[in-house]
């Protein structure tokens, strides 16, 4: 299915040298679209840009999105704003709450406000599943959310809240996306905060065994990096004015335990390598700030923008396997 895409415009990636930036910034190039990468490098790698740099219609800005005036540079001339730029992770925002504030949300009001100055058009931002909190429901409904668990999910909400009062105030038009457990190329498996999915691969990859946190009966709604893509260019695209200042479940809509997943992993992984259906899976304990259960619906995107996952988790992981193992 041919879905709407960006073409011919000037975007903006903020945060372009991270996983799910870099691979914005590449689908962009491929539809004669100019892009403008704003990255500070605090989680990013320049690898993950190396390719485009050569690119006439790329232009890499070393910035940071808490400095107003980097903001300002990045958005001028811009078309649409694809923000996804912050510091990511439960556990960062609990070691560290302050910096956590300080880069998403300072710097997305700085990033917010250099866009209205600017007269762009379309400002899209990466939301998230963390801000349904404490709410049991399932599967999550964009219009029902509990209280925040973490000071990450805080930071999130209150991203929320700000585009949709700049929406009120200055006729921008936002639109949020609430990732779910985004998994896929270039995710990085390194570092004390390395998304679960990554993570686990390289240990299987080096026979080392992961540790699963509880039991492993915890579930997720693993999302593939090439629904994440759909989504930024269907917002980014849409003419239906009921979909401007809504945020929307950015998911597949299936949900996987901790355990099935990893088990996953290990199955696909010993395709390429036997030796890897030997490694012990371990368990450790709960981890903090952690919400027990994730499922989303996404009837919401496919009734207003089009939506329709292109990756269920079986074809996403080994995509994403063959790229680790490659």
């Amino acid at each position: 299915m041919m879905h709407q895409k960006i073409q011919n415009k000037r975007v903006l990636v903020t945060g372009g040298a991270g996983f799910i930036g870099s691979n914005l910034c590449e689908d962009l190039l491929k539809f004669n679209n100019k892009v403008v990468c704003l990255d500070n490098f605090s989680t990013g790698y320049r690898k993950n840009i190396i390719p485009f740099l050569s690119n006439p219609d790329f232009h890499l800005i070393d910035g940071d999105i808490r400095n107003p005036v980097d903001c300002q540079a990045a958005v001028t001339d811009v078309d649409i704003v694809l923000h996804q730029a912050a510091l990511g992770s439960v556990p960062r925002s609990l070691d560290d709450p302050a910096t956590t504030n300080e880069v998403n949300i300072t710097g997305f009001l700085n990033i917010l406000i250099a866009a209205r100055d600017a007269g762009v058009k379309r400002f899209i931002y990466a939301a998230s599943s963390s801000t349904y909190g404490d709410s049991e429901d399932l599967p999550k409904v964009e219009n029902l959310i509990g209280k925040p668990l973490s000071p990450y999910a805080v930071t999130k909400y209150v991203n929320e809240l700000y585009a949709y009062v700049f929406g009120l105030s200055y006729g921008m038009e936002t639109i949020g996306l609430r990732y779910f457990n985004v998994y896929g190329r270039r995710q990085d498996p390194d570092g004390a905060y390395a998304a679960v999915i990554p993570k686990f691969i390289q240990q299987f990859m080096r026979y080392e065994s992961p540790i699963i946190n509880g039991d492993g009966s915890f579930t997720r709604d693993f999302t593939y990096i090439d629904n994440v893509i759909q989504m930024n260019h269907l917002a980014a695209t849409t003419n239906n004015q009921g979909a401007i200042g809504q945020v929307f479940n950015t998911a597949v809509g299936e949900r996987t335990t901790l355990l099935e997943v990893t088990q996953l992993i290990q199955r696909y992984l010993s395709e390429f390598d036997p030796r890897i259906m030997e490694v012990e899976i371990l368990h450790g304990p709960n981890r903090a700030g952690d919400i027990p259960h994730s499922l989303a619906s996404v009837n919401k995107a496919k009734e207003l923008l089009g939506y329709e996952p292109s990756h269920y988790l079986a074809a996403g992981l080994k995509e994403s396997l063959s790229w680790y193992f490659n």
